[in-house]
């Protein structure tokens, strides 16, 4: 059931994501009169889809391959690489027909609607949940943070009390210092209180390469408390007698204060038979012993605590909350670009960068959760919008590039070449799907 959840939530924003995209181009081009003959939900290749209907000039459907959709405009050096309708003199209703500006916008109507997209969705749940976070004095005063191992790679430690920011006072930790504009800055400082002594510790700028991202532990979080919500039937837990409302003090001997930190014992100690102190809801305690699975899990949902009362909400205005949906959304197309960029230089290894079909789905996770669901909706279709608009023949860039080159020299841009173009782009995108399927498969098998 909760792979078909994931399924479920995957193909919906890709459909949601593609939908607009192509929505995009067919309304500006139908704007100016250029006759669209196909629009396509997922790619009918080879000829083969799923159902189809017409209506008007138009053949509406929805194909068989879910890496994408099209829309085939009249007229144009397109993916379909149909070059039959360009031997006859163009037709006023088809694309190569129009002034070089018309065709301009008809390239950047998807990007541009992928984009306001992702602003309006943003801007929305910034409207309706606001910002609710735990103060940094707050986190500060309840034992510092968390530090994954990770973190600890880089030079933080579990109660250390984060200060500053690149010389900036924190306020606000956990949005602060996962700010796209922090995180791909070459200088990241932070400064801390480790055991009363001020530290400087100063992040390496290709940090994507030490982050572990088949760890379910966040970087760094406040040492939340808990204890256990929902026992699974079954589960190592449930034999050994724990119970709903217990709380799990030590694993193996070894104490903890916080909810993550008690994960990375049991991720220690997997596959393992350890001895666990428990106590219950009356104060009583007792020692078991449990057989930890090999992911690390003893199968219980826990009640994550201790800190409550103590967070802050802000509520903003509908105009607010557009105006930082509007600032958040550029700010996640400037760090998808800058990671990019580092990609390409070689500065970040992409296996640990790029996520294809497969890694994307499993973001979405096996519980619906609308917030969730809209928020990476949102930044998927911002890092759409910049890929499609990157300079690569056979994307929307590549078509923008051969429309500037003809408006700045006032001659088009031959049909040859044009052609050409479009099947080397082909091929290099082709290739970097290839890429990323070997991306995804490898980092689900372990390699």
């Amino acid at each position: 059931m909760s792979t078909i959840i994931t399924l479920l939530q995957f193909f919906l924003a890709l459909g949601i994501l593609v939908t607009l995209h192509e929505l995009g181009h067919f309304l500006a081009a139908r704007a100016f009169g250029i006759k669209v003959e196909k629009f396509y939900l997922f790619f009918d290749a080879w000829g083969f889809k799923l159902f189809s209907f017409k209506k008007g000039d138009t053949e509406y459907g929805v194909g068989w391959l879910p890496l994408g959709g099209y829309v085939k405009i009249a007229g144009m050096i397109d993916e379909s690489l149909d070059t039959k309708q360009l031997k006859t003199a163009p037709e006023p209703w088809e694309f190569r027909s129009k002034p070089a500006w018309q065709r301009l916008i008809v390239m950047i109507g998807g990007v541009v609607v992928n984009v306001i997209l992702g602003i309006v969705i943003i801007s929305s749940l910034t409207f309706s949940q606001g910002e609710t976070y735990i103060p940094n004095n707050v986190i500060n005063t309840h034992g510092g943070i968390y530090a994954s191992p990770s973190a600890r790679k880089m030079g933080l430690l579990t109660g250390d009390q984060i200060i500053k920011l690149n010389d900036k006072p924190v306020i606000d930790l956990i949005s602060e210092i996962g700010n796209p504009d922090f995180l791909t800055n070459n200088t990241k400082n932070i400064q801390i209180v480790r055991n009363g002594r001020d530290t400087l510790i100063k992040l390496p700028e290709n940090i994507e390469n030490l982050l572990d991202f088949k760890s379910e532990l966040p970087f760094i979080a406040p040492r939340y408390t808990f204890k256990v919500k929902q026992v699974i039937s079954g589960s190592p837990a449930d034999k050994s007698g724990i119970e709903s409302g217990d709380l799990i003090k030590s694993v193996d001997n070894n104490e903890y204060q916080s909810f993550f930190e008690f994960k990375e014992l049991l991720t220690k100690y997997a596959d393992k038979t350890v001895q666990i102190l428990v106590q219950n809801t009356k104060g009583q305690q007792k020692q078991v012993y449990i057989t930890i699975s090999k992911e690390g899990t003893i199968g219980f949902q826990p009640e994550i605590g201790g800190f409550e009362g103590l967070e802050k909400k802000i509520s903003y205005s509908a105009g607010k909350s557009l105006v930082l949906g509007t600032e958040k959304s550029f700010s996640m197309i400037s760090a998808n670009a800058k990671g990019l960029g580092k990609i390409v230089s070689g500065k970040v290894n992409a296996k640990n960068s790029l996520a294809g079909p497969i890694g994307i789905a499993q973001m979405y996770g096996p519980v619906w959760n609308w917030i969730n669901f809209w928020t990476l909706t949102a930044t998927l279709s911002l890092a759409l919008a910049l890929m499609n608009i990157l300079p690569i023949p056979a994307l929307d860039g590549g078509h923008v590039m051969f429309l500037l080159y003809e408006l700045i020299t006032g001659r088009p841009v031959n049909e040859k070449v044009l052609h050409i173009g479009q099947i080397v782009g082909m091929v290099t995108l082709l290739a970097l799907f290839v890429f990323i399927f070997w991306v995804d498969i490898s980092r689900a098998l372990g390699f």
